[in-house]
């Protein structure tokens, strides 16, 4: 740094120290005097109240979450959404995938190649159903392939976008919100956007079995208590193998470890176990619904998603007592 650079932003003093010189380039020069950085508080507050009136017709907001990457949250959230608009035909779903840098939920649901369009009304949703609508940062990009190069700011304002201007056209039951790996910029933009929305009812945290991913969810679990995020319960996705064959039970990760952590530890309701299964992949890689495949009406895959389900309902009924 050479000795004509200040060393330190001079902030509230800057206009003594030659405001125009010194915090030339610095990218936090609008917030340094108080009065800008009262009107900018002023105008996030604003965008919260807007998002919270926009989102009030929704009964329940879900969020989906893991820490860590490559446990499923993605298809935990695809199998969820159609599963209920599948059990429920009178309930309206809509699926909101937040993963601004990975994508997948237009290639899981089927709807990679749609468009989605702007009217004066906000922007229109993809429906893959009558009753399951589905809104992705994958409908903005040319291919699915394009790598998004985008900055914290970018990724925030996109979010706030999503939360505030998509026309979800009739009243939702559900909205189920997809969230990237991690800790970062979008989790935290999220949960500030909906902090004025009084029917977010939590989380639900996506891990497999093995320590390495608990580890992360962990992680994931004091983020949720550090910004006061309610906590529903969680999913031990890839839980057991079923040999189609001789129907044995094999645990390829480690079995039944992860009540000893987020259940004694945290006090977290376990709301499910998922199988691995090659239908599930099947169903995600070629964007159809599970729930309609004959084979997966008598395997104990629709039972698994119905305990799921039974699940979540007792848990949103108790918090909301």
């Amino acid at each position: 740094m050479s000795s004509s650079e200040p060393e330190n932003c001079p902030g509230i003093d800057s206009e003594q120290a030659g405001k125009s010189t010194a915090c030339a380039g610095c990218p936090n020069q609008g917030l340094c005097a108080g009065g800008e950085l009262r009107s900018s508080i002023k105008d996030a507050e604003q965008d919260y109240y807007e998002i919270a009136r926009k989102l009030s017709p929704i009964k329940h907001i879900i969020i989906i979450m893991s820490g860590k990457g490559g446990v499923g949250k993605s298809t935990v959230a695809t199998q969820l959404a159609r599963f209920i608009a599948f059990n429920n035909p009178k309930c309206n779903v809509g699926l909101l995938d937040v993963d601004i840098c990975g994508p997948s939920i237009p290639k899981t649901m089927g709807v990679e190649n749609e468009e989605i369009f702007n009217s004066a009304s906000g922007w229109s949703p993809i429906f893959v159903d009558d009753n399951l609508a589905v809104m992705s940062c994958g409908f903005l990009l040319e291919s699915l392939d394009d790598a998004v190069i985008w900055r914290g700011p970018r990724k925030n304002g996109i979010i706030k976008q999503f939360l505030r201007d998509v026309d979800w056209s009739e009243q939702l039951d559900y909205l189920i919100i997809d969230t990237p790996p991690g800790t970062s910029d979008e989790h935290l933009s999220l949960v500030n956007y909906l902090k004025f929305c009084q029917n977010v009812r939590g989380a639900i945290m996506v891990t497999t079995p093995q320590e390495i991913a608990q580890m992360d969810v962990r992680k994931q679990v004091e983020f949720c208590h550090k910004v006061k995020l309610p906590i529903i319960g969680y999913v031990e996705n890839m839980s057991v193998f079923v040999c189609p064959k001789c129907s044995k039970e094999n645990y390829i990760f480690k079995s039944k470890s992860t009540k000893f952590t987020l259940e004694d530890k945290y006090g977290i309701k376990l709301l499910g176990r998922l199988p691995i299964d090659p239908l599930i992949g099947k169903s995600c890689d070629e964007g159809k619904s599970l729930f309609t495949d004959d084979k997966v009406l008598d395997n104990r895959i629709l039972q698994a998603f119905q305990d799921l389900w039974d699940n979540l309902c007792k848990e949103i009924d108790k918090s909301n007592q």
